[in-house]
């Protein structure tokens, strides 16, 4: 999982020709550090998908231009557009984000 250093550098990997998983996350959050354990083999079951860990909090103003407003959540992006969104309040489970990337192929 890519940690970016930078909002430039979520640009770049956002406007690239990868399908690119940005898993929005804070150390706080009791629900991401429940899913967090597995991101290793959800990683490993999708490995058509660049998975990028990007926290929150560190990166307020971009959840907030995307509408992340719970997290965990997930965005698709891929040459500079969002393919799909895993976006709520409510904890996820590694079936349901396996299923969430395999209904974007």
């Amino acid at each position: 999982m890519i940690i970016p250093k930078s909002l430039e550098e979520i640009a770049e990997l956002v406007e690239g020709p990868d399908k690119l998983v940005l898993f929005f996350t804070a150390g706080w959050c009791g629900d991401c550090r429940f899913i967090h354990p597995q991101m290793p083999e959800i990683e490993a079951e999708n490995d058509s998908f660049v998975f990028v860990e990007v926290d929150r909090d560190k990166y307020m103003p971009l959840a907030q231009k995307w509408d992340i407003f719970g997290i965990p959540s997930f965005v698709v992006t891929q040459n500079g557009k969002e393919l799909g969104r895993l976006v709520n309040k409510d904890r996820k489970t590694k079936d349901e984000i396996n299923q969430f990337l395999a209904s974007l192929g």
